[in-house]
């Protein structure tokens, strides 16, 4: 009775451990996964980084840069032009890539602007680049930094409808510092304004970007 009773322990210690084994293979598949799974996800994101510069890591937090928009008056006349602008503020130690790149490194920042029917939107004039050199690069490379304030005028047609409206700008760019980059950020906003008759009074605002002053139809 020992004998058989020790033998049947012996059968129940090999299921045993022929379950653990199998179990411990599927832990180490899983993780196997994982880890590959994480390498893809690096590796993709390393197709973003321009090339000559390097990747931020994955810890390191985007700067908080601010994107707003701005018109020259607070409401825009029938059949006439108001100026409008996207301002971009970056913090101290960083920078964005400039619209127009020397060479191929970096991703050019670029906005894009929605109207409602009938708004006519000029082309975007972007500021002026500072061209430098980084640490990383021995390349010299076109530059935003600290604030950049991109242009453009809309245009509302004579016979369109009084009220409120709004335009969407979709502004797209690459943020780095001295020694890495991050990836490519896609940032959108409203820009609501107030329509009114070709004779109503509107008033100037805005003037450290447009300049001052009261103008009527």
């Amino acid at each position: 009775m020992l004998f058989m009773h020790v033998q049947s322990l012996q059968i129940q210690f090999q299921h045993e451990a022929r379950f653990l084994f199998k179990m411990r293979a599927k832990i180490f598949t899983i993780q196997g996964l994982i880890r590959s799974a994480m390498l893809l996800i690096f590796a993709a994101s390393l197709m973003f980084i321009p090339t000559g510069l390097n990747a931020a890591p994955p810890f390191l937090v985007q700067p908080d840069i601010g994107i707003n928009g701005f018109y020259s008056a607070d409401k825009a006349q029938r059949g006439r032009v108001v100026q409008a602008a996207v301002v971009v503020d970056i913090p101290g130690g960083y920078h964005i890539n400039a619209n127009r790149l020397i060479g191929k490194i970096g991703v050019p920042t670029a906005l894009k602007i929605e109207a409602p029917g009938g708004i006519k939107v000029s082309p975007v004039s972007y500021p002026r680049p500072i061209v430098r050199r980084l640490k990383v690069s021995n390349d010299q490379l076109a530059l935003y930094e600290g604030r950049a304030v991109i242009r453009f005028n809309v245009t509302i047609p004579a016979n369109y409808q009084e009220g409120m409206t709004e335009l969407r700008a979709r502004l797209r760019y690459q943020s780095c510092n001295d020694e890495v980059c991050f990836q490519p950020t896609t940032r959108e906003l409203t820009l609501p304004i107030g329509i009114v008759g070709p004779n109503d009074s509107v008033k100037r605002i805005n003037g450290n970007l447009f300049g001052g002053g009261r103008r009527r139809g």
